[in-house]
């Protein structure tokens, strides 16, 4: 099996049981024990993702690092199979680490199952949509990423 196929299935699986732990069962111990470790919940994607990345690091630094991105430019650097891969292990990557905070906020929040799953859920499947709805519905939450230690400048 090709190395970007190895890695599109081994993510692709590997976050279905930790969206389903922060879906449906979000004050359960075990969701906390496995979703609230960064080195279980994330540390495994990134990991695949920088597996593809390394060999094709040299090609996203160089196109997206010597000219402005233009549409042409992002479409040709996304031709090919292993940076389409690369890009879906992002996405990846990126809403589960999303959702995680999102799932925190909620919990420090105390919301419902009712309103928690269904923007975990918009959180899993577009990304940014999820994360500002989760967001407006935990307005109530303080946490440390939110709020500002020092005089912004």
């Amino acid at each position: 099996m090709e190395l970007s196929y190895a890695t599109f299935w081994f993510s692709t699986i590997y976050i279905f049981p930790l969206w389903f732990l922060m879906w449906f069962m979000p004050k359960h111990e075990l969701t906390k024990k496995i979703v609230g470790n960064l080195r279980i919940c994330l540390f495994p994607l990134v990991i695949s993702y920088a597996t593809l990345l390394i060999p094709n690091v040299g090609n996203v630094l160089l196109t997206l690092g010597v000219e402005t991105p233009t549409p042409k430019i992002v479409i040709d650097l996304f031709s090919t199979d292993d940076m389409i891969i690369l890009a879906w292990l992002h996405f990846l990557v990126m809403d589960t680490f999303a959702g995680r905070y999102i799932w925190m906020r909620m919990l420090q929040g105390e919301k419902p199952i009712q309103i928690s799953a269904p923007v975990l859920i918009t959180c899993m499947m577009l990304g940014p949509i999820g994360l500002i709805l989760g967001i407006i519905t935990t307005l109530d939450v303080e946490d440390d990423i939110s709020k500002p230690t020092g005089a912004l400048e």
